[in-house]
This record gives C-alpha cells, structure tokens and sequence, in this order.
C-alpha cells in the first residue's frame, strides 16, 4: 500500500516538470507590437495614418500663416497709397484748387492774395538815409496819367526810407501795375518789377502806422479810405516789400497794411478812370483792362 502511495508522489511530481502550464501569457501572432532584430519598435497602419494627418494638418497651417502674411503685406500696401491719396486730396482742398464756385469777393478782399513773392534772392535792407521829420512826395507818371502823393517819414520812416532808396535806383521805372480789384476792396497794386504779384526787393520792412485808420470793428476790419496809399504783403506781420496799393473807394481791410501815403485829387481822378475800364476778363480781381506802366517813378523831400 504504502509502495503504491510513494509511485503516485512520484508520477505528479514528473508530470509537474514535463508538461506546459497552460495560462501563461506570450505574445499573440496578431500582437500590435512586434519585434525584430533589436529594441526599435514597428509603426502599425494606426499609427501611420496619424502621423500622416498630423503632417497634413501642419501643411495647412503653414500655408494658412503665408497667406495671413500676405493679406497684411498687401493691406499695408493699400493702407499706404489711400493715405498718400488722402493726404494729397486733403492739401488740393485745403489750397483751394476746388473752389471753383468760389465768391470772387473772398480773392479781391486781400491786398496779400497776389502779393505772395517766392523766397527772392535776399538784399540788405537801405540804411536809413532820410529825414526822419521830413515829409516827401511820391511822383509816378503812368500811361494813364500823373498820380502823386505825399509821404510822412514821421509816420512811417522806414517805408518812406526803403521807397526813396529804391526810386533813386529806378527800381519802379517801367514796371507794370498787376492788380485791379473791383469787389470788396477797391485798390490798383503796382510796385512788382516782375509784373506777376511776386516779385519784390529781395529784404522786407517792418510794419508801421497801423493804428492810423481807427479801432476796427467787429469784424477786424477798418476803413482804408479812397485816396490811401498802404503796403501789400504776404499776409504775415512784417512781410512787406515793394508792393503797394492805390485806394480809389473805401475799403474794408484788417489793419495789417502799412497806410504811408495821401493821393492828391488830381491822381485820383485819374485812378478812379482806370478803374472804371475794369480788368482785362471783366472779373472783379485781374489786370487792368487798359495797362497802367509805372514809366518813372521818383521820391523828392518837400
């Protein structure tokens, strides 16, 4: 019996060493992830359709964030040129080149309008060289007639000073009067030797008398009555030069003109016949209709 027992031990004992123990786990033939020769590991067909999406994916982006590039390249461009047009747009405005409906009064309103001189050559300004108590006489023969008219170096000694310098240098001879105004104000303008209303000396003078005419009015104008001789300038304090005007009916004007002269009545006659020809295209700010020429123009002390 106990032979028997000891058999049986021993045959279990075999059978445990001999056979598989089954439940074990080994890879499968269908294993996601497989070996071969070494440690790198095999990509599955999953897989490579993820990473091919991811590449597209980035593809896409890329291409997105050029033609984001692009569009902001071309925006800045388009920015760019409608400011230029803008800007350009904005200075003809502001320049008026399209006033055409504009009221010829706002033009013949300003002695400056013409008399706007393009940075001349530059001259010393004369030194004084006059009676400063004097009073003086500005002759000019025309080719309309005399017009004269008297001075006061008390008043206004360096505008009476620079025109004698510059008639004793036959600065005025043979120049033209450029500018008939005939609404708004009422003036003759001579003194440019180019003819144009930009022509000067090359220097300027100070402003003087300007409290002459009267306190203004509301409006910041006074009266520059028919007879009045003042300075054009540019429409800026101490700009003038060798432009002046011929009052022949009030004006309402700022006082920002230097008023340095009295026309006698004999010349205002005169001017007043020049300006009943009108201008040369029948507006109210042009040149004269008939030419006005300055043929001598002379200073000489009482």
């Amino acid at each position: 019996m106990q032979v028997a027992i000891l058999l049986l031990r021993a045959y279990r004992r075999r059978s445990l060493h001999s056979e598989p123990i089954y439940g074990t786990a080994y890879p499968s033939p269908d294993s996601s992830i497989r070996h071969v020769q070494g440690d790198d590991p095999v990509v599955t067909s999953d897989q490579r359709r993820r990473q091919l999406a991811r590449e597209k994916y980035e593809r896409q982006q890329k291409r997105r964030a050029e033609a984001r590039k692009k569009s902001r390249q071309r925006a800045a461009v388009i920015g760019a040129a409608v400011a230029v047009v803008i800007a350009t747009l904005v200075g003809l405005v502001v320049g008026g080149v399209f006033d055409s409906d504009k009221d010829p009064k706002d033009t013949a309103a300003d002695p400056s309008a013409s008399a706007t001189p393009p940075e001349p050559k530059q001259s010393p300004s004369p030194e004084m060289a006059i009676d400063q108590k004097g009073k003086y006489t500005f002759a000019l023969k025309t080719s309309a007639g005399d017009i004269n008219f008297a001075m006061d170096a008390a008043k206004t000694p360096q505008t009476v000073n620079s025109f004698k310098s510059l008639a004793d240098k036959g600065y005025f001879d043979n120049t033209k009067c450029h500018r008939l105004t005939a609404g708004g104000i009422f003036v003759l303008q001579c003194g440019d030797p180019e003819g144009t209303g930009r022509g000067g000396p090359g220097y300027t003078i100070p402003d003087e008398n300007l409290d002459a005419l009267g306190k203004a009015n509301e409006q910041g104008q006074v009266i520059y009555p028919a007879g009045t001789v003042a300075m054009a300038n540019t429409g800026q304090p101490g700009s003038g030069g060798s432009q002046f005007f011929l009052v022949y009916k009030d004006s309402p004007l700022t006082p920002t003109y230097t008023p340095f002269g009295k026309i006698d009545a004999a010349g205002l006659k005169v001017l007043e016949e020049i300006a009943k020809t009108g201008t040369a295209d029948g507006g109210q700010d042009g040149a004269p209709k008939n030419e006005v020429k300055i043929q001598k123009g002379t200073v000489t002390q009482n």
